[in-house]
């Protein structure tokens, strides 16, 4: 009677027959699900800080330019009314602006062909978005190599110092650097890619593989809520058509109050 129970009681107690694969089924689709939502959030913040670092080096000097401009205007005005509103607003102006050099200096000696001052970067993204083959190259590294594939702490170590070395190529579009990181990684010690057959294990990898989502929808969020990255919310097909369009702008600005400055100082020659 004792054994009859005990084995019905054990059996209750196991899955039915087809539940774990079932559930080893539903984890490594939950981790491909993830590897994937990973993938498109490291290749947002790699454009979002490439955005960052161009519009900085790029944008930078022109602001920059314009702030020196403003005061100067505001100086002049001040000059030529003695006004006490006109010489606040010239104190106000000047001091929101560390001195610059001239904008031919800006523009031609400091500036590279590109736009980037190298001085204060000497490895500046060439964009924002890597090329096609770079994505291509990326995309297919991080679904092999990624350590959410791990199943033991050594392996998702080395699987994390590895990707840490293609997040970096990626981030320069380095797509030479990309290729010789695939062949490495083909040529290495395939890990194994077993499941664990218990089912207690099975749902704990569930959570941990959705608590881990929620963590990166809340970067993705923080990122896109980021003034960068409302940035370039604006132009999210080609954010570098944006940082060009806005550069255009930037120096229309700029000669149009080179031009305005030197009408103040002409006014005042001639009075």
């Amino acid at each position: 009677m004792t054994n009859t129970s005990g084995t019905e009681s054990s059996a209750a107690s196991a899955p039915a027959p087809g539940a774990e694969d079932r559930l080893a089924k539903a984890v490594r689709a939950a981790e491909q699900a993830l590897i994937e939502f990973e993938i498109a959030v490291e290749t947002y913040r790699v454009e979002v800080e490439n955005f960052s670092r161009l519009h900085h080096q790029r944008l930078g000097p022109m602001y920059a330019r314009l702030d020196e401009l403003d005061a100067l205007i505001a100086e002049a005005v001040a000059a030529h009314s003695g006004e006490r509103a006109d010489i606040e607003r010239a104190w106000e102006a000047r001091a929101l602006v560390m001195p610059m050099p001239g904008v031919e200096e800006l523009f031609d000696g400091l500036l590279g062909a590109d736009g980037v001052r190298p001085v204060e970067d000497p490895n500046p993204p060439r964009r924002v978005r890597p090329g096609k083959e770079a994505q291509r190259l990326y995309r297919e590294l991080a679904r092999k190599a990624h350590p959410d594939l791990a199943q033991d702490e050594a392996e998702k170590e080395r699987r994390s110092a590895f990707i840490a070395r293609v997040n970096e190529a990626y981030a320069y579009a380095d797509e030479d650097l990309l290729r010789a990181l695939s062949e490495e990684w083909d040529a290495g010690p395939v890990p194994e890619e077993e499941l664990p057959g218990e089912a207690e294990v099975l749902y704990a990898r569930l959570d941990w593989l959705a608590e881990r989502k929620e963590k990166l929808a809340a970067t993705a969020a923080e990122l896109a809520d980021s003034a960068i990255g409302q940035m370039m919310g604006l132009a999210p097909d080609d954010p570098d058509a944006l940082l060009n369009e806005i550069a255009e702008q930037l120096l229309t600005q700029v000669a149009q109050r080179e031009a305005r400055l030197a009408e103040l100082v002409r006014q005042k020659s001639g009075s």
